[in-house]
């Protein structure tokens, strides 16, 4: 066992003593997977211990013992030292800070090979001499130069490490140029299984994309794979075949006509941008375009649908003007104004890459022709639309850190998904579809991941995280306060990247409200608070139980079918002093995601 430092990770601030029985370079990732502690209070220091037979946190407070019906067995996680490499800012990562890319790659489709190479300019931070570039396998790298010098360097499973012979002197900008080729790996079940996806039209053309988040940007060009470290601009130059035509992020700069019988396509991402997010999309587009009187003045909109497809086209992505009104409205202008909005074609379901938003979803309202929340409302508006372009705010404006914290990306799109039913038809629908996906929820694992090893967490980061912000609205109980909390998010942490914990951190104080019990509660385990209440002499006795420590959340409850209050449980009980019919209850306000018991 070894013995280690962490922050409390209920209320992550008074440091706390841990002892892990991990191999200690997973500590961080672990230190948030809680077996067992010793304390009543949150704010006490805390003694965990970390079993590797386990992988999801159980709490037990001497308050009260956890109800486990609505949990699932636990799985233990499995990770080797490409993961390491891949999560972690480590020392050959930390010395530079990545400025720029610039991105040149053609693309071969009749024998589904890359080649090309990207320019490195970055920062030097701290003297060091290695650095750690990320090219997945079974990509080669060719060389690697430096003011026309070539660099050695070796590689370690999917990174290569560069040693350079030149100074790499404190507050240089400085660049390094990798020359690479191969197949790229494809994708078998795009978007959720990352790669290189090759296909063909109706109509026989070929049809080219990628899609790569989680697996990484890696996978096919070489670069910092390392999410916390955004470039504030890139040029992505694609060459493909005649008479393909690639679209991909920001603008278009040129295209040239090649004399082998290829066009690159030149385009250029002027704002700070997400690795994964860069995207190629190749084939027989049609293009048509709007201009949309935005919250920061004139926002291009562009449609890039296949030639087939472009009358269904015009009609199916007009939803983008009003999900556009809709998001600035509750989240803030547009993030990428200079580098304006697109909306692709793609041969899958779809994608957040920034500026160039894919679609594959049969030009059909909803989710493939279906209601995820099975109340109608999502069958309305077309899901690829709404979801994805949602990202554009949470996941490429406001990108998490660390892979561990995705749902910073997935549960605010998820939730936007009840706010854009809201905009279209009042309150009540919007809460109604939110509550509808509820039953998606399988609570297999926390919705926090592993740290440091590129490893989200549980898939219920959609469903239960967006009803967990759901949830929170009812608690601040003021929607214009609410919407000034998710605005000034988005202003606070524009193009930045961020950790779980700023998230938390900034909403709590904007909201005036400590959401941080309920962030854990939801975030950090697998189990849904329970209101517990009982008759007595006096009145109803009330409490939460199956809670982490110090979780107080507010909640709306109607008694006995007289107006609704708010009252403030705990884990101890509470007496509602009153008298009360034999057969009265306690009814909770369906709006907050929790469980009722009767005694």
């Amino acid at each position: 066992m070894r013995e280690c430092v962490l922050k409390n990770p209920w209320v992550r601030s008074a440091p706390s003593k841990c002892i892990f029985t991990l191999n200690p370079c997973r500590a961080r990732a672990h230190a948030h997977r809680v077996i067992t502690y010793n304390t009543s209070s949150p704010t006490d220091s805390m003694r965990f211990t970390v079993r590797a037979t386990f992988w999801i946190a159980a709490v037990v407070t001497n308050a009260f013992a956890l109800d486990v019906a609505h949990a699932q067995a636990p799985r233990v996680p499995r990770f080797v030292r490409a993961d390491t490499l891949r999560g972690t800012n480590t020392a050959e990562r930390r010395w530079w800070d990545a400025k720029f890319y610039d991105l040149h790659v053609r693309v071969n489709p009749n024998d589904s090979t890359i080649s090309g190479y990207n320019g490195i300019s970055y920062k030097v931070l701290v003297p060091s001499n290695v650095m750690q570039i990320d090219l997945q396998q079974p990509m080669i790298v060719d060389s690697l130069l430096q003011n026309k010098t070539r660099v050695e360097f070796r590689r370690d499973t999917n990174t290569i490490f560069a040693t350079f012979t030149a100074p790499q002197r404190v507050g240089d900008v400085n660049s390094v140029t990798v020359y690479y080729h191969g197949r790229p790996a494809a994708a078998k079940n795009p978007p959720w299984d990352g790669g290189y996806i090759w296909r063909k039209d109706k109509s026989g053309n070929l049809f080219v994309s990628t899609a790569n988040e989680g697996i990484g940007a890696s996978l096919w060009w070489p670069l910092k794979d390392y999410t916390a470290d955004e470039v504030d601009s890139q040029r992505v130059a694609i060459s493909v075949p005649d008479p393909m035509v690639n679209v991909s992020n920001g603008r278009l700069r040129s295209t040239k006509k090649e004399a082998d019988g290829y066009t690159t396509f030149e385009y250029f991402a002027a704002e700070p941008i997400n690795a994964y997010g860069i995207s190629v999309n190749a084939g027989t587009y049609a293009h048509f375009s709007e201009t949309y009187k935005g919250e920061a003045g004139d926002l291009s909109m562009d449609f890039w649908p296949l030639a087939e497809n472009l009358e269904a086209a015009k009609v199916q992505f007009a939803q983008a003007k009003p999900m556009m009104a809709c998001f600035e409205k509750w989240f803030g202008p547009y993030p990428f104004y200079k580098d304006g909005y697109k909306l692709i074609e793609a041969p899958y379901l779809g994608m957040e890459h920034q500026t160039a938003v894919t679609y594959g979803n049969g030009y059909k309202n909803g989710y493939r022709g279906n209601d995820l929340s099975g109340t109608g409302h999502g069958l309305k508006w077309d899901f690829i639309i709404i979801h994805e372009s949602a990202h554009e705010w949470f996941a490429n404006s406001l990108t998490d850190e660390d892979a561990a914290d995705m749902w910073i990306h997935e549960s605010f799109a998820n939730y936007s998904e009840g706010l854009y039913t809201e905009c279209q038809e009042g309150k009540q629908a919007g809460a109604e579809y939110v509550i509808g996906t509820r039953k998606k929820v399988i609570n297999d694992e926390p919705i926090v991941g592993s740290f440091g090893v590129n490893k989200s967490g549980s898939g219920d980061m959609y469903y239960k995280g967006g009803n967990m912000l759901h949830t929170m609205r009812q608690i601040v109980n003021d929607d214009e306060k609410w919407r000034g909390v998710l605005r000034g998010l988005q202003a606070k942490f524009r193009h930045q990247t961020v950790s779980g914990a700023e998230v938390e951190a900034y909403m709590s104080q904007a909201a005036g409200v400590d959401l941080a019990p309920i962030f854990s509660q939801y975030l950090m385990t697998t189990r849904l608070p329970v209101f517990e209440y009982k008759r007595d002499a006096k009145g109803f006795q009330y409490r939460w139980n199956n809670v982490v420590p110090g979780f107080n959340m507010l909640v709306k409850v109607a008694v006995d079918g007289a107006n609704p209050i708010i009252i403030k449980p705990t884990g101890l009980w509470q007496t509602m002093a009153g008298q009360f019919k034999p057969d009265a209850a306690i009814v909770v306000d369906e709006n907050y995601y929790v469980l009722t018991r009767r005694y």
